[in-house]
């Protein structure tokens, strides 16, 4: 009987520890936050070591160049953090633009899908015309499935490689679309895709209106938090007054600021962002 319990718990032990360490306990893989920022820029041929390699030449480029303006070592830290951050900023930026370039093309894009398989071409070729007749800026992103198609005739892994140039959600959901109308066919995919051409037109033009009433409100929220360092910039040239920021009490007015401005205008824009679909098919 002793054994017995002892082979049961022993057993018991042993499923646990593998619930514990199995898949179904891990997590996901999550894409590097960088990658996904460089797919969302559009940006090929760059690794996110040579975005951070960029980050710390631009920083120690930048603090030299202020160390040798101003000669205040805090002032020069300052803004080699500034310079660091600068490359990143950019990517940001062109994701934002890249994004809302697409939301207003999408639509044109998902309308000549559906007039290609209302006029009877099959989903590959209805995709690959896209890279001649579809808007410009999606253009190269198609032409690359269609060689990707002719080289493999994989349907599916043309479509992960599509989604994976586009990195776009409006792009994550066409293309899941369409693997499923290839999969199990779809006899209603043209209604289904004119119905999602006019939903994005109506959610392209009310995304418009908001981001033209808040433009100038987060380009004056912007332009408060830059104008202290604009001042900090423009004192450096002034080396009897920048020598003040040597002392501990500068320093604690630099570090003291530099808080203020992160924290205000983290705050600026979690108040004032609208609403961002997110890639939930990705």
């Amino acid at each position: 009987m002793g054994a017995l319990l002892g082979l049961l718990l022993g057993a018991g032990l042993l499923l646990v520890w593998l619930a514990l360490t199995g898949d179904g306990w891990r997590r996901p893989a999550r894409q590097p936050r960088l990658q996904s920022l460089l797919q969302r820029a559009g940006v090929e041929g760059v690794t996110p070591s040579g975005v951070w390699m960029l980050s710390l030449g631009s920083g120690l480029l930048v603090g030299v160049a202020m160390l040798a303006v101003s000669r205040t070592v805090p002032v020069a830290m300052v803004f080699a953090v500034l310079g660091g951050y600068l490359p990143t900023a950019v990517l940001k930026g062109r994701a934002r633009r890249r994004q809302r370039e697409f939301a207003e093309l999408w639509p044109e894009a998902v309308d000549n899908l559906a007039s290609a398989v209302r006029a009877g071409l099959s989903l590959p070729e209805a995709l690959t015309q896209l890279g001649d007749r579809g808007p410009e800026p999606l253009r190269e992103p198609f032409v690359k499935f269609g060689r990707d198609y002719h080289a493999s005739g994989r349907f599916g892994d043309s479509l992960d490689l599509l989604k994976r140039r586009l990195a776009d959600p409006v792009g994550d959901r066409v293309c899941e679309a369409l693997r499923i109308a290839r999969d199990v066919g779809g006899g209603d995919l043209g209604r289904m895709l004119r119905a999602l051409s006019g939903f994005l037109r109506d959610d392209a033009r009310t995304r418009s209106e908001l981001e033209s009433r808040q433009a100038w409100t987060v380009n004056g929220a912007r332009l408060a938090v830059a104008a202290p360092w604009i001042v900090l910039l423009l004192m450096s040239f002034q080396p009897e007054t920048i020598q003040r920021y040597q002392r501990p009490a500068g320093v604690a007015i630099l570090v003291g600021g530099a808080a203020v401005c992160v924290l205000a205008y983290r705050l600026m824009t979690y108040l004032g962002r609208l609403p961002v679909e997110r890639r939930i098919l990705s």
